[in-house]
């Protein structure tokens, strides 16, 4: 099993634990306990939450609230006990909020989906074969319906140029889409 990531010991400038509570017997002591207990309890969250990451998550979390609670944690028969429990509360309140956020989600999905023609798939692969500029060029004018104008504001170039993306697309798509049976159409006509 790995081992626990380290534990941190926040100290001040003077070298001396920040906090009036800690001193270097009982951050010792935690550290022990923690390196001691730290895969039991990611083996138990992984059992509940089946996946390791969380696990390793919820047992660094779980441990942080003993640290900070280290007195009374350590002052019980079992202190990995509490831990366990504190560790499996919040994996089951992930559960419970995850399981909220999938019901929010699934009702937000449109009941019914239309399914995507064949000359959608057709021109879908068309437009991705033209250059990147005649591309966006031709979905925001035809699909997105935006003018010229605010084309040319948005990509940051000149009327003109959007203007001969879209003339030159059209264009490259047309030969794209045309049926091979038939003839190329002749220079000069439209």
């Amino acid at each position: 099993m790995r081992q626990p990531p380290p534990v941190a010991s926040v100290e001040s400038d003077g070298g001396a634990p920040t906090s009036p509570v800690w001193d270097r017997p009982a951050e010792e002591a935690f550290r022990e306990f923690y390196e001691a207990s730290f895969g039991d309890v990611v083996a138990m969250l992984y059992a509940l939450t089946g996946g390791m990451s969380d696990a390793h998550d919820l047992a660094q979390e779980a441990f942080c609230r003993a640290w900070q609670h280290w007195r009374t944690v350590e002052s019980r028969d079992v202190p990995v006990a509490w831990v366990k429990r504190v560790a499996a509360n919040l994996a089951i309140s992930q559960a419970r909020r995850r399981s909220v956020a999938r019901r929010y989600l699934s009702r937000l999905r449109p009941e019914h989906v239309p399914e995507i023609s064949a000359d959608h798939v057709g021109l879908t692969d068309a437009l991705r074969r033209l250059p990147a500029q005649h591309c966006r060029a031709l979905v925001l004018h035809y699909l997105a319906d935006m003018p010229v104008a605010g084309i040319a504001e948005l990509l940051g170039v000149r009327e003109g140029t959007v203007k001969s993306w879209l003339f030159r697309g059209r264009h490259a798509l047309a030969e794209l889409l045309r049926d091979p049976a038939e003839p190329a159409p002749r220079e000069g006509r439209s």
